[in-house]
């Protein structure tokens, strides 16, 4: 009985990831590179339908609140538009993006970093490997603790009176 349960919940969640799937995909917002220096490019493109009319790019970040509107066809369907990141402060920008429909395409972020430095991290939040590797590190302190006392105890009804 566990078998069929199993069986017909994988095949209810196939089936729906199938039909949400593409709705999930045609939603999309890319920034290329995702690090960039002061005064560098950025092409922002959104999966928006052209016909639709333009897309627009709205960048926020450390000193920015801007729009920026598409100005060509993506080569692989959409819309883009190219970003010149001089005058920018550094730090991490987040852009999102509204098709002509008016219903948005996701977000992106990119990063613009000083002229000649190494490109930045992927900005991952490590708070939660943090978290882990500290609740195992202290699992390991107490197994280890908990060894040593079984283990002078041991010793202690063991010995000759």
């Amino acid at each position: 009985m566990k078998a069929q349960s199993v069986l017909g919940s994988a095949a209810l969640g196939a089936g729906l990831g199938t039909l949400l799937l593409p709705a999930a995909a045609l939603a999309d917002t890319t920034v290329s590179p995702a690090t960039t220096p002061v005064g560098g490019t950025v092409v922002l493109t959104s999966t928006c339908n052209p016909k639709s009319g333009d897309a627009l790019f709205h960048v926020t970040g450390p000193d920015r609140d801007q729009n920026v509107r598409s100005t060509t066809a993506a080569a692989g369907g959409g819309l883009s538009a190219e970003l010149f990141t001089a005058g920018f402060t550094l730090g991490t920008y987040t852009v999102t993006a509204t098709c002509g429909d008016g219903s948005t395409s996701g977000s992106a972020t990119f990063t613009v970093t000083p002229i000649g430095a190494a490109p930045a991290g992927t900005g991952t939040d490590t708070t939660g490997l943090l978290a882990t590797g500290s609740t195992l590190l202290a699992a390991a302190a107490a197994t280890a603790s908990a060894l040593i006392l079984t283990r002078r105890r041991r010793r202690r009804t063991a010995a000759p009176a």
